[in-house]
């Protein structure tokens, strides 16, 4: 009987081991990839829009979405690095380009989805008034303090900041007054915790953050064209992130980027 009872607890062991390595198994074919998160690499830009879009197809898809945030260049090269994700969404043209030459992307997937404006901000008690026409004298306002901005390098929005001071010709008296930050969110943190006079981010930003007000907005013709584009990327295997791709460029994900002040470029019905 012992040795009865020893088989049958041995036997009923193996079958469960067996059962959990089936399901182990399933996970990792093609068929099951769906069950996983879709994981995006957005623009830090994107944050509180993304956030609210991503949470309300969640909730009527019951699917999981991930979002990583960085400036685009450090996710352009973290895809090229192999770092998984199903769609990317740059700030600018020159990193999607960047992710389609690395053949990181599809570039049959990638649409130009939304349009941003950069923007001069200053800590929301400030006093500081300034007109962003050809001669403005930047470095004058900043009253000995630095300007903080996107690494003009790399990061899109410093990028953008850069082209604009120099269209203004403000650029030199203020190049070596520059906090350059590793992505555009961090340089509007160093705005509203006083740490600078001055920031340099999308509006999108500055709707996001009550911490801050808008001094003026960059003109349009001092900078290239603010585009965001979306992109699934070459290695997704995760079928879902097809859905929500279509789904970001749908009427019924607009409202989450209008009211964080982006222009639609385009919607698929």
């Amino acid at each position: 009987m012992i040795h009865a009872a020893s088989t049958r607890r041995s036997w009923l062991a193996g079958l469960l081991g067996f059962s959990l390595s089936l399901a182990s198994f399933a996970t990792t074919i093609p068929g099951r990839a769906a069950d996983l998160p879709i994981v995006i690499f957005a623009a830090a830009s994107l944050k509180n829009a993304l956030d609210e879009a991503t949470a309300a197809w969640g909730k009527e898809t019951g699917k999981t979405v991930k979002v990583s945030y960085a400036g685009s260049n450090a996710l352009a090269k973290q895809l090229e690095s192999g770092a998984p994700a199903d769609i990317f969404w740059s700030a600018d043209q020159a990193w999607m380009d960047y992710a389609q030459k690395s053949s990181t992307i599809r570039p049959d997937t990638r649409t130009d989805l939304l349009r941003n404006a950069i923007v001069l901000v200053a800590a929301k008690d400030s006093t500081t008034a300034i007109d962003l026409k050809p001669g403005v004298d930047v470095a004058k306002a900043l009253g000995g303090g630095r300007l903080a901005m996107g690494n003009v390098d790399a990061v899109p929005a410093g990028k953008y900041g850069k082209a604009a001071l120099t269209h203004l010709g403000a650029w030199e008296g203020v190049k070596d007054k520059v906090a350059q930050a590793e992505n555009v969110r961090a340089a509007l943190l160093l705005v509203s915790r006083g740490e600078a006079p001055l920031g340099i981010v999308y509006a999108s930003d500055a709707v996001s953050e009550p911490g801050v007000k808008v001094v003026a907005t960059f003109p349009a013709d001092s900078h290239p064209p603010i585009v965001y584009p979306i992109a699934r990327t070459k290695d997704s295997a995760n079928e879902d992130s097809v859905a929500l791709l279509k789904w970001l460029q749908s009427p019924a994900a607009r409202p989450f980027f209008e009211k964080q002040g982006f222009t639609v470029m385009s919607a698929t019905k």
